[in-house]
């Protein structure tokens, strides 16, 4: 059982921790970088713990599974990249909680190092508050369990395996794409919630300029299969002005097998 966060973790959590709820541990030996982490990832919704150096950090392991570790690459002692190749040795689930590692250091060699090391993923001092919440988002989406959520994108009778690029009808029909059809579904897929610009959506073609031009009539074709009403779209909308968007129903918890 997952022990419960510290509590100066969890006193003056963001109500928003609800959406979000994974817990971080922040590993700088700066204090204010420490304190500004912390701050910032409650107020995005995160649980966080927090610690100076290699060896505090493996004091709170020992009685907590975080979701995600924010480690410092310079630090005394045992360095960041000293301290994830030791976790990636270790056993579970240790050996696969994911890292993120921040660092001053801009040459190949010391990237490489951490990568080697076994960290998923970079981020340069000083860095955007912003981009350091994306990266982690990021992170957290690629760490789920592929087994525990449903593969297939579906919007209304509808489901589409981005994997296999195939298209079908909840029976289990298979409907027919073409070629551009394919192109364009995979990447609305890919944005899916998100407005799609009609020059994205061109993105793929040797000629994207004059592939603009029948972005609205491959969209009206496809329209045409996934819509009940291709003239009142309800998963397929056009936003005026700014291009396309896919609306798709929320991810399906799947049943695990005993």
């Amino acid at each position: 059982m997952r022990a419960s966060p510290p509590l100066h973790a969890a006193s003056t959590q963001n109500p928003s921790a609800g959406a979000k709820g994974a817990h971080i541990l922040v590993v700088d030996d700066d204090r204010r970088i420490r304190a500004l982490l912390t701050r910032y990832l409650m107020r995005e919704g995160y649980f966080v713990s927090a610690a100076a150096d290699a060896r505090e950090a493996s004091a709170l392991l020992v009685d907590f599974a975080f979701d995600l570790i924010v480690l410092d690459c310079m630090m005394p002692g045992e360095s960041g990249t000293q301290f994830a190749a030791r976790l990636r040795e270790g056993p579970e689930p240790l050996r696969s909680a994911p890292i993120l590692m921040l660092t001053a250091l801009h040459e190949t060699r010391n990237r490489v190092e951490g990568l080697e090391a076994g960290v998923d993923d970079y981020l340069a001092k000083p860095f955007d508050p912003r981009e350091l919440s994306l990266r982690i988002a990021s992170i957290l989406r690629r760490a789920r369990r592929p087994e525990s959520v449903d593969p297939l994108v579906r919007f209304g009778p509808f489901a589409y395996d981005p994997a296999r690029a195939e298209l079908a009808t909840q029976a289990g029909e298979a409907v027919r794409l073409t070629t551009r059809e394919r192109d364009m579904l995979q990447i609305l897929v890919e944005h899916a919630g998100a407005i799609v610009s009609r020059q994205t959506l061109a993105s793929r073609e040797s000629e994207p300029k004059a592939a603009e031009r029948s972005v609205d009539v491959e969209i009206a074709r496809l329209r045409r299969k996934i819509e009940l009403d291709s003239g009142a779209p309800r998963y397929l909308q056009t936003v005026r002005g700014q291009g396309y968007r896919l609306v798709v129903d929320a991810p399906r918890a799947r049943k695990m097998q005993s």
